[in-house]
């Protein structure tokens, strides 16, 4: 912090003294926020925007993706991931929906591990689609934490109040992939991505 200001006069320091102790506070409430309490907070539940019938799922329109762009890797793969790799990467009957900018395609990389090229992927979004389950579970993952001022009395110095604790409200989902179900896809082992 800054060196403080010299004020002309005792009860100006006494006011500098009460402001830098508030900042300190909020200061510590902020870090007090870390990543374990922001999970924590509760999902907002959102209705899913695709809905389509079994027998539009069996249908013979597969869409498989593939990536746009690979750039490739000069680290050497571990192979003691050998078996977790191959399994992420199986195909799995998924659509994606786009919750913060409805009907737009996602576009994202994906390196699922190290070793492994970085992929470009352009995921058209409210269909049905087939891709690697690293990919459906990244779009699962992409979501944000709703922050806001907790209204309650934090402090009373003097004839003066002071508001607010900065809270996680709710987990937000900006991106979701849904597995679709079907006898197709059931037997392909993709009735859900774990």
């Amino acid at each position: 912090m800054k060196e403080k200001p010299d004020a002309k006069n005792s009860l100006g320091n006494v006011e500098l003294d009460k402001a830098e102790k508030q900042f300190e506070k909020m200061e510590n409430d902020i870090k007090e926020l870390t990543q374990d309490r922001m999970r924590d907070a509760p999902k907002l539940d959102v209705e899913p925007q695709t809905k389509i019938a079994n027998s539009d799922i069996d249908k013979k329109n597969d869409l498989y993706l593939k990536p746009i762009k690979t750039i490739g890797c000069r680290e050497q793969f571990n192979e003691k991931y050998r078996n977790e790799y191959e399994f992420q990467r199986q195909f799995v009957n998924f659509t994606c929906e786009n919750l913060e900018i409805i009907g737009d395609a996602v576009e994202l990389w994906t390196r699922p591990f190290p070793g492994v090229a970085a992929q470009f992927w352009k995921v058209p979004v409210n269909k049905p689609l087939w891709g690697p389950r690293y990919l459906a579970e990244q779009l699962r993952k992409c979501s944000y934490h709703r922050l806001i001022m907790q209204e309650q009395t934090t402090n009373i110095e003097g004839d003066m109040q002071y508001y607010g604790k900065m809270v996680a409200d709710k987990t937000v989902d900006r991106i979701t992939a849904h597995p679709v179900s079907s006898k197709r896809s059931v037997f392909m082992g993709a009735d859900n991505f774990n």
